[in-house]
């Protein structure tokens, strides 16, 4: 167990789902698992001042559906934040986390859209990151015609395993780029490395809703090379790697290569803001519902947000 105080309202939280099927996350099927996802989640939020609607586009992998989110209507150049939703390259869809959209669109007041990208084991790597570089250029390219917005830059964001396509897809778009240009990233408790053993690995393997067990998993689902670039972002040159701001959970098995990573973007020269929700858990920003206290993690990290991309 790790040496981290956990939050009451965390532990409050932990105690409810030991109750629950999910506490045999690893044990279950894909399709069970999903199942008992789905039916654990809130019911889907409105938000007065943010537009929603569902599109979707064709490209050679098949159908990628996107949810965009906005506050107004545009008459001037906005950026756009892309995310990719997170449940280890498995689990998630668009309403896993509307309300996580919901709440950064709105905060922000700044045009969102939620990339529904496919997902393993039916899609193995690399159709998650295939989908996800594909989205972002298809929205540089669509933005005015299809959303009527007018971009000045894109943020490319997520959590878990969106995290890990954030950035590899910023790393494609560092590469190669788009017209519109590549403001930021926002990367929170990503999935950087299956590498390397740490620290966090061993202290928060058991007893904090992500497991080892869960993670080995999820890791044998996605079926991808450990030491790829385009899994592994510890695996490739971080320089030219767009402002990031990147969010670790104090509680996380993924803490410490979190840390590491946001070490290594530094080393590179990017600049970047790096923010722990001591005491919290992995997945705690798509569960702020029934941990009261993470709204201020997720107040202070878009606040910093706010600021690195203006």
């Amino acid at each position: 167990m790790s040496k981290n105080t956990i939050r009451p309202d965390v532990q409050v939280l932990l105690d409810l789902l030991s109750t629950t099927p999910l506490a045999r996350l690893g044990e279950l099927s894909v399709e069970e698992t999903r199942a008992i996802s789905k039916q654990m989640r809130p019911p889907l939020l409105e938000q007065s001042l943010v537009s929603v609607r569902d599109i979707s586009f064709t490209h050679p992998g098949g159908e990628i559906g996107l949810r965009c989110y906005n506050t107004e209507d545009r008459g001037v150049p906005t950026p756009l934040i892309l995310y990719f939703h997170g449940g280890g390259f498995v689990l998630g869809d668009l309403d896993s986390h509307h309300e996580l959209c919901l709440t950064i669109a709105h905060d922000l007041d700044l045009p969102l859209v939620s990339v529904d990208y496919r997902l393993a084991p039916e899609n193995p790597w690399p159709a998650a990151p295939d989908d996800a570089e594909t989205a972002a250029r298809w929205i540089a390219t669509n933005a005015s015609n299809v959303l009527g917005l007018r971009l000045t830059g894109l943020v490319l964001a997520g959590d878990s395993a969106g995290g890990n396509l954030a950035a590899v897809t910023a790393r494609a778009l560092t590469d190669k780029p788009v017209d519109t240009p590549l403001i930021g990233q926002f990367l929170i408790y990503p999935c950087v490395s299956v590498v390397e053993e740490t620290r966090s690995r061993q202290e928060n393997a058991e007893g904090y809703y992500l497991t080892r067990k869960v993670l080995d998993w999820f890791t044998a689902q996605y079926d991808a090379p450990a030491d790829d670039p385009r899994f592994n972002l510890f695996a490739f040159d971080q320089t030219g790697m767009p402002p990031t701001l990147l969010v670790t959970a104090g509680l996380d098995p993924l803490r410490d290569e979190g840390r590491a990573y946001a070490a290594r973007l530094i080393e590179a020269g990017v600049p970047v803001v790096y923010q722990e929700a001591v005491g919290n858990i992995h997945g705690c920003f798509s569960m702020a519902a029934a941990i009261p206290s993470t709204k201020r993690d997720v107040d202070r990290a878009l606040a910093a947000l706010d600021v690195l991309i203006s």
